[in-house]
């Protein structure tokens, strides 16, 4: 009998990855704080978490593509530029074009690490409950 990863730790596996590209966004939003023209983004949590949902749950159907302008299915879903938006900044601009509000990025950069330590703790209690299982059958 095996055991599939997908049934055995569900969506904290996406999330985690998901959580871990946001992550990446902010510091970089961070990082470019004093850059000028650097425009603030954030990854879409909600439709990233839907996409590997989707992805989990559905074999992507086979869509006939009848003219070269149409988008593969396929393409959606490996586009992390799609999951991407810009960020509307709560202040006026600054002069210089850039969007990036400090105290907003390492308030959602806190949040994120928040519920990617939330995320882990699921995880982790899932792996204890697998290996207290196969402890138990040897």
């Amino acid at each position: 009998m095996g055991i599939s990863f997908d049934k055995a730790f569900g969506v904290f596996q996406y999330t985690m990855g998901i959580r871990n590209q946001r992550a990446e966004v902010l510091a970089g939003n961070l990082a470019n704080a004093d850059t000028p023209g650097f425009k603030a983004r954030d990854l879409d949590f909600d439709i990233a978490f839907k996409n590997a949902a989707h992805v989990q749950m559905e074999e992507p159907s086979d869509m006939v593509v009848t003219n070269e302008k149409h988008m593969k299915h396929s393409a959606i879903e490996e586009d992390p530029e799609l999951t991407m938006k810009y960020r509307m900044p709560y202040q006026a601009d600054t002069g210089n074009g850039n969007t990036v509000e400090v105290s907003t990025e390492r308030m959602k950069y806190l949040n994120n690490n928040l519920e990617y330590q939330a995320t882990l703790q699921f995880l982790n209690g899932r792996i204890a409950k697998l290996k207290s299982a196969l402890r138990a059958a040897m």
